[in-house]
């Protein structure tokens, strides 16, 4: 049998715990995480398919055209790594190509990564997959089972962005470590470019961002003892030149207070919810980054317009 499942039993962040945080500080946010229940995730999936929200083709389109050079980079017989892997749709176009000695999907929902992996398993029936539950944001130990050299951790869609640049520097670091001496990270980051393509991506026509960053509302009213009025909300992001972000924000369209629970807050007219940002970097911004976590940049590609970068970097 090719398939392992490793269960580590990570510990949700409880949602209403969050959001009464949340909503305490000024300015009030939300968590991000909490917008992937299961409504949320397929509205994603929508939005990677609107013709504004360039990442997924843009990405798909700079590892095609590279995959050779990509796969003479990390070499065969290695040990691919994803965090946060999903529904390992992505990683296909490597294990299509080449020989892997192991591959290990990682996520925090364990009926999902259970699922996925055994698919792939199915499917590379040749292929090793050791599938680990763990929130891959928290401290964690990789399984005895995973060699300790020739680790490619893959890290693809420019989800590093999520991350103040403080925790990525972080969160890269501990992936360093965990890669070892010999090492390897395969990593998509989104660049800085035109802040009307930014804003459009994620302000788009058909408004199904705007339809995923109100379904956060919807899961407060849906889960919690609370009174919620989504109606009385918009959808707005924008690109703060200064942070280098985009900004998620949901604003209260009029004066109002929502209940959770026992407690209320009180919104102006006008007044937003923060809910995510995505920090954008130039080529030469996330290098510094990754040289500060302990990794060296070897190769990087992009697209003709230069909207998406991947890159190629070893320990040092």
């Amino acid at each position: 049998m090719n398939f392992q499942f490793h269960d580590y039993q990570p510990v949700f962040e409880d949602l209403h715990t969050s959001v009464v945080k949340g909503l305490q500080q000024s300015p009030k946010q939300l968590h991000p995480k909490f917008f992937y229940d299961e409504e949320g995730s397929q509205i994603f999936d929508q939005i990677c398919e609107q013709p504004e929200y360039y990442v997924p083709t843009v990405e798909h389109s700079i590892c095609e055209t590279y995959a050779a050079d990509m796969i003479a980079c990390l070499g065969d017989d290695c040990h691919i790594i994803e965090p946060g892997a999903g529904s390992s749709k992505k990683v296909r176009f490597l294990l299509n190509r080449m020989q892997p000695a192991m591959y290990v999907p990682m996520d925090i929902s364990a009926e999902h990564l259970r699922a996925s992996a055994q698919k792939l398993a199915n499917d590379y029936p040749r292929l090793p997959i050791h599938a680990v539950c763990v929130d891959h944001t928290k401290p964690y130990k990789l399984p005895a089972e995973i060699p300790a050299n020739k680790r490619v951790f893959f890290y693809p869609g420019s989800s590093l962005g999520n991350f103040d640049p403080d925790d990525a520097i972080r969160f890269l670091h501990d992936i360093r470590e965990k890669a070892g001496a010999d090492g390897s990270l395969l990593i998509g980051i989104d660049t800085k470019k035109s802040v009307d393509v930014l804003n459009s991506a994620y302000n788009d026509a058909a408004g199904v961002t705007a339809a995923f960053n109100l379904n956060l509302l919807k899961r407060i009213q849906n889960e919690l003892d609370s009174e919620v009025d989504v109606d009385g909300f918009h959808h707005h992001a924008f690109y703060n030149e200064r942070q280098g972000r985009i900004e998620m924000h949901l604003y209260s369209n009029k004066e109002q207070t929502l209940r959770v629970s026992g407690s209320t807050f009180r919104l102006r007219e006008g007044e937003s919810i923060h809910t995510e940002n995505s920090y954008k970097y130039t080529v030469d911004e996330f290098k510094a980054l990754a040289w500060e976590a302990g990794w060296q940049s070897e190769r990087v590609w992009q697209d003709e317009r230069k909207y998406f970068s991947v890159h190629f970097l070893r320990s040092r």
